[in-house]
């Protein structure tokens, strides 16, 4: 019966990590987040740019759910050859179940430095991709965050339950 419990507590860390990571990615990208920011940037932003996802440049950047790639500017005041165009990371949705996963049953079997190799594994994979865009990497870590947090919730639910 504890076999079930645990692939139970498996399946709902997986799939129930992916709304609770998106959430977390679409609050810290909300409008009253990107006020704050382009307030201290110095430049407003109009209801129509609010409204428009590409007026945002880190709008589903890592979310997996826009499949064409997006253009990220370093700044206004940049010259045209320092704008990269960059794609959605491919990968993150299957990458963060496995994650997640993996989290649950380092944290069942007592083994949470497991933990950290997956922390590390994560972040060396994606360093490549990661170290020249900002947009991106404050996303990578918060949605690792969120994740990892959700499946250590998760898991210490469980395990508290099956004792």
């Amino acid at each position: 019966m504890d076999a079930l419990w645990i692939a139970l507590t498996v399946v709902a860390a997986c799939l129930g990590g992916w709304p609770v990571t998106a959430g977390i990615l679409k609050l810290s990208t909300s409008r009253a987040v990107a006020a704050v920011e382009l307030a201290e940037n110095g430049k407003e932003r109009t209801d129509h740019d609010a409204d428009d996802p590409a007026a945002d440049s880190t709008a589903d950047f890592g979310a997996n759910t826009a499949p064409a790639a997006l253009a990220v500017t370093a700044s206004d005041s940049s010259p045209p050859a320092k704008q990269a165009q960059i794609g959605v990371m491919r990968g993150g949705l299957l990458i963060g179940a496995l994650e997640r996963a993996a989290v649950v049953l380092a944290i069942l079997t007592n083994q949470p430095v497991a933990i950290a190799y997956v922390v590390a594994i994560k972040g060396l994979g994606r360093y490549p991709e990661l170290k020249n865009t900002p947009a991106a990497s404050e996303r990578f870590i918060i949605g690792t965050l969120a994740s990892m947090l959700w499946a250590a919730a998760v898991a210490v639910l469980a395990k508290v339950l099956l004792l």
